[in-house]
């Protein structure tokens, strides 16, 4: 079965910096189009990112743009998330996100597998 694990969370200042991993299994990874979300407490989950199935193509929040970079590495089955210039509205649980068909779309509700979550934490 489809299997989507994150890696990479932590605990950061303001300022810096922190790089996310999602690795994939139970599925062909390279036809698949990718997506990082995140869910602070109290709020709805939102799109961070999204990328095409071949990497080609992005697409980010306008919150995120300019700091955050998403990619992959199709032979290694694994997303990225670069995240730099980290601020404290970027605490949250990033989970990333899998849809055979799907590409770029930063609503959750278009993509069928998810990941359980690392959590990030920018302190000010």
């Amino acid at each position: 079965q489809v299997q989507l694990v994150e890696s990479g969370g932590g605990s950061v200042q303001a300022g810096g910096s922190l790089r996310l991993s999602c690795a994939g299994s139970g599925y062909t990874y390279s036809r698949y189009c990718m997506g990082w979300f995140r869910q602070a407490p109290g709020k709805e989950r939102e799109g961070v990112a999204g990328i095409h199935n071949g990497g080609g193509v992005t697409r980010y929040a306008d919150s995120v743009k300019g700091r955050f970079t998403i990619s992959r590495d199709n032979a290694k089955n694994t997303l990225f998330l670069q995240m730099n210039s980290l601020k404290p509205e970027d605490t949250a649980m990033y989970y990333c996100a899998a849809d055979p068909s799907r590409c770029l779309s930063l609503t959750q509700y278009e993509y069928k597998y998810w990941g359980q979550g690392t959590q990030v934490t920018v302190s000010s």
